[in-house]
């Protein structure tokens, strides 16, 4: 689909964005951190919607290090959620990339 045929079909793939972004919300992708010990799941509009930690890694002791393991892998999902969007991005446009125009963040909503 070339840029012109985009530019005519502007409400129709109004349409499909939003779709997109229903489709998105459903899309779940986990990362993990410390050998799979903390584990993030977010949706594919990057929200976080569960966190499951093992019991060996909660250390009152060591509160820093879990600290450390939840935000690395809330990265790791954030990554995979870039992924899934690009993905349902292709989806939309045919495969016609718009990375430099939409950014590099998923659509959020």
């Amino acid at each position: 689909m070339s840029m012109l045929d985009m530019m005519k079909n502007l409400p129709a793939l109004m349409g499909q964005a939003k779709d997109m972004q229903e489709r998105l919300r459903e899309v779940r992708v986990t990362g993990e951190s410390g050998g799979g010990m903390v584990t993030v799941e977010m949706n594919g509009l990057g929200e976080m919607t569960g966190l499951t930690l093992e019991p060996e890694v909660v250390d009152p002791e060591d509160r820093e290090m879990l600290q450390d393991l939840i935000v690395a892998a809330a990265a790791a999902a954030r990554k995979n959620v870039g992924a899934a969007a690009q993905e349902e991005l292709g989806k939309l446009t045919g495969g016609l990339d718009l990375s430099g125009l939409m950014g590099s963040q998923p659509p959020t909503g």
